[in-house]
């Protein structure tokens, strides 16, 4: 049986993977680059298959601590005066109340909470190599020393390092949607909104804010860059500018949410894209959640597939008895037809989310007050929102 699992990455599916695995009888090991817990980050609608999971691991009660339970989302214009949005409260109702709207890295902190007493947490480093044989793989870490393991699993997000080192260069498998995201957050912005979500639209760029549980406000800009430029070659310098010159005359707060970009310490900038694999496994080195099928941050539910889809590699695993080839395929057939279903309801998605023309932030603006009316917000739930998708019990 493989036992011994290296699982590259400790953000949402890495932990999860890991529990699951050690609940099972196998012996994770999790290895991340950041020297400690990430902290910080946007925050994420949660819900779907991934609420399920967490559910089945009893973390609900610690989830729901977090909830900062978002009352409305407000589209404003230039002055501010709300011109479209919808009613928070009649979708969370609409999901029987399984939603719950928390920073990423509050639900990482929980995961990397329920399994940190039980495993082995490799902090500070990353893989510089893999090799692997019909026996095992060897790892070679940047810091110098080797391991031997069973099975290696990159759970490393959208420039995964495994992915890299096994399948090839990302470049091969990002599909950039021509839009980039930032996210940060100010500790003492002045306007506060309550329980709302505000956002503000510019043909081809969004600004939006919200406030924290501890009175932060996180910010989250988007904007429409169809050149393809690679946004990993920016340092976090360039990528400022590239936002001041963006947002700068955009209208509304822009100008002061960009004021207060300097002093964040969780700053975030990157590409929105996906990554399309005809294969999420080769020999014994696998990949999970956004590894290996980012839906991007359009999509809205990248936490909680990521959640499902390690769930699922942990429990085809369990049931191949460790038979690396059985399960990884199982666990393709099983997750597959979801995720490409997710990616693509997120391309068609693009345009609506973030508007190319000032027509089309006023079509969205009117459509979005529908969304209010519990029949509306039912019916578009049913359609495009619910994963068509339910967990196999292992």
């Amino acid at each position: 049986m493989n036992t011994r699992v290296l699982i590259s990455g400790l953000g949402i599916a890495g932990p999860t993977l890991a529990w699951w695995l050690n609940r099972s009888g196998f012996e994770p090991t999790i290895l991340e680059r950041a020297p400690a817990p990430r902290k910080g980050g946007h925050m994420i609608d949660f819900w779907g298959a991934g609420f399920d999971v967490a559910e089945r691991m009893g973390l609900l009660g610690k989830l729901r601590e977090r909830d900062h339970r978002i009352e409305e989302v407000r589209f404003v214009d230039s002055a501010g005066n709300r011109v479209g949005g919808l009613d928070a409260t009649v979708w969370r109702k609409a999901l029987g109340e399984r939603l719950i709207s928390l920073r990423r890295s509050d639900l990482a902190a929980i995961l990397h909470e329920a399994v940190r007493d039980d495993l082995e947490c490799l902090f500070g480093d990353s893989l510089a190599a893999l090799s692997q044989d019909d026996e095992g793989v060897s790892a070679t870490f940047e810091s110098g020393r080797s391991r031997r393991f069973d099975l290696v699993v990159g759970a490393d997000g959208l420039h995964s390092r495994v992915r890299s080192l096994a399948f090839g260069a990302e470049a091969r498998f990002e599909r950039f949607l021509g839009y980039d995201a930032a996210s940060y957050t100010i500790p003492d912005y002045p306007e506060s909104s309550g329980r709302a979500y505000v956002s503000y639209s510019a043909p081809g760029k969004q600004a939006a804010r919200y406030r924290f549980r501890d009175g932060g406000t996180g910010v989250l800009l988007l904007f429409r860059r169809p050149d393809g430029a690679a946004d990993g070659l920016l340092d976090e310098p360039a990528q400022k500018r590239l936002l001041r010159e963006t947002f700068d005359d955009a209208g509304w707060e822009c100008r002061d949410l960009l004021a207060g970009m300097d002093d964040a310490d969780d700053f975030y900038f990157d590409s929105i894209s996906q990554i399309e694999m005809s294969a999420w496994s080769r020999g014994r080195v696998a990949l999970v959640g956004d590894a290996a099928s980012c839906p991007s941050l359009i999509s809205g539910q990248g936490a909680a597939l990521a959640m499902a889809g390690a769930y699922a590699m942990a429990g085809e695993l369990k049931l191949a008895g460790g038979d690396h080839r059985t399960a990884f395929a199982r666990y393709e057939e099983v997750l597959r037809p979801l995720l490409q279903w997710r990616q693509r309801s997120a391309r068609r998605f693009a345009g609506s989310f973030i508007p190319h023309t000032g027509f089309g932030v006023w079509l969205r603006n009117v459509t979005t007050r529908l969304m209010s009316v519990p029949v509306v917000a039912k019916w578009f739930l049913k359609r495009y929102i619910a994963d068509p998708f339910e967990l196999k019990e292992y």
